[in-house]
């Protein structure tokens, strides 16, 4: 897809090539696979307290580091690996231990889940099973955290699951396409809304 400045955007979007190429090809799109969606909400946990831009620049090192965001290698990740991440080169990947061990433990987290039900229908229950489209016109419209996004925080918490508070967890609904949050503005506001149209619900959902 053209990431040409020059088509109009969400305003975050345009900040640059990286920030557009992320826009028009993946925020707002819906991801099912459950996988993909764990992964997802990792680099989500990893963006508490910084920006979206840190951990897209990091995205690649940290899917290296962790076990390419797959959840059974990396719930098996030792503690020696986890400190010895620690002491990765400043600006390599992010370094904080709480995070990465709230990586593993979200990893054995969703095992468990995955375990006993589709993870992916799982967690797409908290928007009834298909992508809400929002008509916003200004990012100031655009909400922090919803009640159901408070309301997937609490649930996953319950299933020992950190790093996901009512914000990330709007953040990730947003990203994996639970929600279309593109402005009416945008150009692909239309075009999440006819994928959410096209797309079967996830595997599971219903049934």
């Amino acid at each position: 897809m053209n990431a040409s400045p020059s088509l109009k955007r969400c305003p975050w979007g345009d900040g640059d090539d990286l920030y557009r190429r992320y826009h028009d090809q993946e925020w707002g799109v819906p991801l099912y696979d459950p996988d993909k969606l764990f992964g997802l909400l990792v680099l989500e946990g990893m963006q508490a307290g910084l920006s979206w831009r840190t951990v897209l620049g990091k995205r690649d090192a940290i899917s290296a580091a962790l076990a390419g965001l797959r959840p059974a290698p990396l719930a098996e990740m030792s503690d020696q690996a986890i400190i010895e991440l620690t002491q990765r080169a400043p600006g390599e990947i992010i370094r904080s231990r709480a995070k990465l061990l709230a990586a593993r433990n979200n990893a054995r987290a969703f095992l468990e889940l995955a375990g006993r039900e589709d993870a992916g229908a799982w967690l797409w229950q908290f928007v009834g099973g298909k992508p809400v489209t929002n008509h916003f016109e200004s990012m100031h419209e655009v909400p922090a955290s919803t009640a159901e996004s408070a309301q997937m925080a609490r649930a996953l918490k319950k299933l020992g699951f950190s790093f996901v508070g009512p914000t990330i967890c709007y953040a990730y609904m947003q990203s994996a396409g639970m929600v279309n949050d593109h402005l009416l503005s945008c150009f692909r506001h239309q075009a999440c809304e006819r994928l959410a149209k096209q797309l079967p619900p996830p595997k599971g959902w219903g049934e």
